[in-house]
């Protein structure tokens, strides 16, 4: 259990949650509403204010603001209660949602040094065990996130699968040296220039109840541990946050270890591929040509357009299996951020039916997610003269879009395939979301594989 969250049975004082409609009707009833009223309490999203017994705490009680509920409204509270102690809610229709809000607030990256003080914790409501699943899947992707790219590399991020699949039963293979060159030929060629040697890390899962036809999922992740750019170089600013180039990764790992923990009907292939895009006499160069698993050959444009080289042997290799369904998430563009911002996930789909389910699911999980177009027009700006595709287009514009179209080229038509294009960053802390690595997309994706394969239904 998550050090936010108390063991059942704890004692635990009263937090009571309240939205500005309903705060008269508390007051009036409440022995501490003349206090509450004289305090100026107004029930905004995230307003606290602590409750007094004779000469100790009483309670708290905190705002729920106007519309839908919102899980931020509990982002803050784990570290603005008192550190230590324990609290049960009251009043809120929505206790997962309160849940997920404390837990994803109390987190903090603490691997090199300690946080400044402890949580308060929280007794979670009953029947909000899958509200404390998504919490302890954000804070795994978060740490692999945060993590320095001096200590997760990719045999680092490829172990970190093969735990995953020792807890949960799942064959783990990897795919290495000369293995490497020969199945995925573009995962190899950017990781070439690394000290670190690149390597594909393949996971297989069946749930208890999923027989030798039950529907595939497959997850592709883009896992650059650290992207210098190669000989296309980045300028110093734009390499300070490259440690997060594997966010993509950390999300399907995350996305697969909630499929595995709700136990879907499904059976699961998770693909990650772990490199370093560097510097060095066996880099990949500007204009050269490299070979893909599905044979097409690719001519290298920009060494700093690495990611989709890595998803396109995945994607490959996945749709062979005939997936029922098919995602593949990336940091891959700072077009998508520009367009979007740091909080939208770009999507693109070729599937109307699963792009308004993962939209869907994205409102619903408070973890935004929009549609962007798979526009055919540009298809042309890939164009090669010496290969059979380029990685980059020459034009400056659609950069998002022309790198989904370059991805599309490794997916059947006919399959039902999601491509997440995400910043897996917080540039700054709001409530539930610290400054950091951040599970862009992971619940809105867990919760349209789930709606679909498994049992949940919309709220």
């Amino acid at each position: 259990m998550l050090p936010c969250f108390a063991a059942p049975g704890a004692t635990a004082l009263t937090l009571h949650a309240v939205t500005p409609e309903g705060l008269a009707a508390w007051t009036s009833r409440h022995p501490a509403g003349e206090f509450v009223t004289a305090a100026g309490f107004a029930a905004k999203s995230g307003e606290l204010l602590l409750l007094p017994a004779g000469h100790g705490l009483g309670g708290a009680v905190v705002g729920l603001g106007d519309g839908a509920p919102s899980a931020w409204s509990f982002g803050g509270l784990a570290t603005t209660l008192p550190a230590g102690t324990v609290w049960q809610i009251e009043g809120t229709a929505e206790p997962s949602r309160a849940v997920l809000g404390w837990g994803l607030g109390a987190y903090r990256y603490s691997r090199f040094r300690a946080a400044p003080r402890d949580p308060a914790c929280l007794l979670p409501p009953p029947d909000t065990e899958a509200a404390q699943r998504e919490v302890e899947a954000v804070w795994q992707v978060r740490d692999l996130i945060n993590d320095p790219a001096n200590i997760l590399g990719p045999e680092e991020l490829a172990e970190t699968v093969a735990m995953l699949g020792a807890e949960h039963g799942a064959a783990v293979q990897r795919v290495s040296g000369e293995a490497l060159e020969r199945a995925y030929p573009t995962v190899a060629a950017v990781g070439r220039g690394s000290a670190r040697p690149p390597l594909v890390a393949d996971l297989t899962w069946a749930g208890s109840t999923a027989g030798a036809d039950a529907p595939l999922v497959a997850l592709c992740g883009k896992g650059v541990c650290f992207d210098t750019g190669g000989y296309d170089l980045k300028p110093a600013a734009g390499m300070l946050r490259m440690k997060k180039d594997m966010g993509g990764a950390a999300v399907a790992l995350g996305l697969a270890r909630l499929v595995m923990q709700a136990d879907l009907p499904v059976r699961l292939r998770l693909l990650i591929g772990a490199v370093e895009n560097s510097i060095g006499a066996h880099a990949m160069r500007p204009l050269d040509v490299v070979r893909t698993r599905k044979g097409m050959t690719v001519e290298i444009g920009n060494t700093d357009a690495e990611g989709r080289l890595v998803l396109c042997d995945l994607l490959a290799e996945a749709d062979t299996q005939t997936p029922a369904l098919l995602m593949d998430f990336a940091t891959l563009t700072g077009a998508a951020r520009v367009a979007l911002g740091p909080d939208l996930v770009a999507l693109f789909a070729q599937d109307d039916g699963i792009a308004a389910e993962i939209l869907a699911s994205g409102d619903e999980a408070e973890d935004p997610v929009w549609r962007m177009p798979l526009w055919p027009g540009y298809g042309s700006w890939l164009d090669s003269q010496v290969a059979d595709l380029a990685n980059v287009s020459a034009k400056p514009h659609a950069g998002a879009v022309v790198a989904a179209l370059f991805l599309q080229r490794f997916v059947s038509s006919d399959r039902c395939w999601a491509h997440f294009d995400l910043y897996a960053w917080n540039d700054s802390p709001r409530p539930g979301r610290p400054e950091g690595g951040e599970a862009t997309g992971l619940r809105a994706a867990f919760r349209a594989i789930a709606r679909r394969f498994g049992t949940l239904t919309r709220a």
